[in-house]
């Protein structure tokens, strides 16, 4: 028969339950928290590909020559881009996305700023990014204006 002295002391098997508790308690925090920031940082890095995009975008069509007519077109990844082309527009060697850009599109249009072309024009570069679901996801809208 083993007998306990009054000196030796050990852990009871509540205080064992106890601190298990506690310790899973916390691991769920830690991962919840955890899997929070992981999701916030990849929305973030899809916030800023589609802010750079768009800034390039727009600076890619500020530097061409002023075009009257009112245009808009559509840069899908992985396809030729499509829409009513600028005159500037070279049909030989088309605008494409950059690469690293999969799963993005990129519409740019343009609009007279007045009823009447008087050489400033509205250009609204819109980017997309198809998610899982069939939906395109807006994630940006850039607006500037060009003048002749």
């Amino acid at each position: 028969m083993l007998r306990l002295m009054k000196s030796e002391k050990g852990f009871t098997l509540i205080e064992v339950l106890i601190s298990l508790t506690l310790l899973g308690i916390v691991a769920v925090a830690l991962l919840g928290g955890l899997f929070t920031s992981a999701k916030a940082l990849i929305v973030a890095d899809k916030q800023t590909s589609a802010e750079s995009l768009s800034g390039t975008e727009m600076e890619y069509v500020k530097k061409q020559e002023y075009s009257v007519a009112p245009w808009s077109y559509e840069l899908p990844s992985g396809t030729s881009p499509t829409g009513e082309f600028p005159e500037w527009w070279n049909e030989g060697d088309p605008h494409t996305l950059p690469p690293g850009y999969d799963g993005y599109t990129v519409t740019v249009s343009t609009a007279p700023l007045h009823a009447t072309d008087d050489g400033i024009q509205k250009i609204t570069i819109t980017v997309k990014r198809l998610e899982d679901d069939p939906q395109d996801v807006e994630i940006i809208i850039l607006e500037g204006y060009k003048t002749s």
